[in-house]
């Protein structure tokens, strides 16, 4: 009687065995590279806004360079926000510079341009001497704030993790 047992099982456990080791190996096989969001979304801003450059990447962070702005920066997901944008302009910033903050988080936080455009023209705005040089607002779920000191002004564009 155990032979005819031993006889039926084994087939079966042999095919288990072989079914293990295939789909073990196909889940250890090498899979392509791929470059993570924060890089994905830093190769998107070069191919869709005009002059814009890709940098170095440090610490989560990935600058960039425009003609219309003295320093743009990626933040990349951490603790405290999904995804945040940085750029520094002179004093009273352009037209061309808002545009371009406006562009950029758009399509990092895939919002329509021109409600972005609204967002950051009015945080720039606010900046001054009724408000004050420092002024954060919350508009489209998003995180805006706007500095200016006696050369420069800069905004920040975050959205926090819980949203």
């Amino acid at each position: 009687m155990t032979n005819v047992l031993r006889a039926a099982f084994l087939p079966v456990a042999r095919w288990a065995f072989v079914a293990i080791v295939l789909a073990l190996s196909a889940a250890l096989a090498a899979s392509p590279a791929r470059a993570d969001r924060c890089d994905d979304l830093a190769s998107q801003l070069k191919n869709q806004i005009d002059g814009l450059r890709v940098g170095q990447t440090a610490a989560g962070v990935i600058y960039l360079a425009h003609p219309s702005a003295r320093e743009i920066t990626l933040g990349c997901a951490s603790r405290n926000f999904s995804n945040q944008i940085f750029a520094k302009a002179d004093r009273k910033p352009s037209p061309a510079f808002i545009d371009l903050i406006a562009s950029a988080s758009a399509i990092i936080f895939t919002l329509p341009k021109d409600d972005m455009l609204k967002g950051a023209t009015r945080c720039v705005k606010r900046t001054g001497f009724l408000r004050g040089d420092d002024v954060s607002i919350r508009y489209r779920r998003l995180d805006m704030r706007c500095m200016r000191t006696k050369t420069e002004s800069s905004i920040t564009i975050s959205r926090g993790t819980d949203q």
